[in-house]
């Protein structure tokens, strides 16, 4: 099987599949992003974001899992039409303002989320020479760092200046013109194959589980999802109560976060492709994450302002930035002719782990406070690690 975006005439170019692939990613994580930045305007309360964010992650699963069949199918560029018509739904209905309206807004989101990053697994791996391979994958991640940027920037000024319905409005207009750039660009990407066959639950299963180190990248993404969405979720209240810090100072400590994110999105992708050890990078970034977390957990509040910056950084380098190396890393691994299938399979566990971490941590605060949870996520992470090392012992040079 062969995915329905590769051509057997000569390679299209990287870099308009590329700047598509960031830009839906972009536009998922700007609409994830939305009701929460609107929710002081729009009066949308906690347990309403978290039932948002449980439907997200609900339906996400599933779509990833069972989308590659879909990927293989109508290729990824159709795909990505599909994600930003979800998108335009979604917001649309997240702009009716009711709970049932957010609820449904999340369902929608879902099938969004879902299938986007083994779409782009399935086009780009098609696209790019193996020796580039990690840094381009890494640079397609920056789509989620450079959503939320631009929605911390743009929706707040939005959601005060005209309402929060003009907030969903704007992103949905978005997501209508990134319909217009997807389905302009497919035709170059696209060719008219053979459907392959269907996989069932059980050979689904069977790509994340026949090779070891796939299943060791999925185990370990699982950990390492739940620590990134806690950083994203929780960082400021735990400045602000077991750090020292002030509210704003918290912020200004998650923006340091997010900064060295982007910059490891980019950073480890560069070294993973000049070393040629991708596996060996994402050990290191797996104890680099359970360093920073395990400090910051224990006694975090003894450190000076100076230096509570500069591990939240190091944290956000480490914590947000293993995204693209472990996408590069699956699609390399995976049967060349299910990267897709292959892609969404080992997603699955890692969105367990986004679906999973909110209730541990909110579990361990109310038992032991946040330092503590920290603290467990770090030990989780260095599990993580651990079957990483496992995993590729007997692979030298993976």
């Amino acid at each position: 099987m062969v995915d329905g975006n590769a051509a057997v005439r000569p390679a299209p170019a990287l870099l308009p599949a590329l700047g598509a692939m960031t830009l839906l990613q972009a536009l998922v994580a700007l609409a994830l992003f939305a009701p929460g930045v609107v929710a002081p305007r729009a009066h949308i309360e906690v347990w309403q974001l978290s039932m948002f964010s449980c439907a997200v992650f609900a339906v996400g699963i599933p779509a990833s899992f069972w989308g590659g069949g879909f990927i293989a199918r109508a290729g990824s560029l159709r795909i990505a039409s599909l994600c930003a018509a979800a998108i335009v739904v979604g917001m649309a209905l997240a702009a009716l303002g009711s709970t049932a309206a957010l609820l449904a807004a999340g369902i929608c989101l879902g099938l969004a989320m879902g299938p986007e990053t083994p779409a782009s697994a399935a086009l780009l791996a098609r696209l790019v020479t193996a020796e580039r391979r990690t840094f381009v994958f890494s640079v397609r991640q920056t789509g989620n760092q450079i959503g939320a940027v631009c929605g911390s920037l743009a929706l707040p000024a939005i959601a005060i200046a005209f309402g929060p319905a003009w907030c969903y409005a704007v992103v949905g207009l978005c997501a209508l013109l990134a319909i217009v750039l997807f389905e302009w660009l497919r035709p170059a990407y696209a060719v008219k194959l053979v459907p392959p066959p269907k996989l069932d639950l059980r050979a689904r299963l069977a790509l994340m589980t026949a090779d070891r180190r796939i299943a060791m990248l999925a185990l370990a993404s699982m950990p390492f999802s739940a620590m990134q969405v806690s950083l994203n979720t929780v960082f400021v209240t735990l400045g602000t109560r077991e750090l020292g810090l002030s509210h704003i100072e918290a912020g200004m400590a998650l923006a340091c976060a997010q900064a060295g994110g982007l910059v490891g999105r980019l950073g480890w992708g560069f070294v993973a492709m000049r070393l040629d050890a991708s596996r060996m990078v994402l050990i290191v970034i797996g104890l680099g994450m359970a360093f920073c977390a395990a400090l910051l957990g224990l006694d975090g509040g003894s450190f000076s302002r100076t230096w509570q910056f500069a591990i939240a950084a190091l944290f956000g380098l480490t914590a947000s930035g293993w995204n693209g190396v472990f996408i590069a890393e699956i699609a390399r691994l995976a049967p060349q002719d299910r990267i897709g299938e292959t892609t969404g399979a080992v997603l699955t566990a890692s969105y367990a782990g986004l679906l999973a971490a909110p209730a541990l941590v909110s579990i361990l605060d109310g038992v032991a406070g946040l330092g503590a949870a920290f603290f467990a996520l770090a030990c989780l992470a260095l599990c993580g690690t651990v079957a990483l090392f496992w995993g590729g012992r007997d692979n030298a040079g993976v």
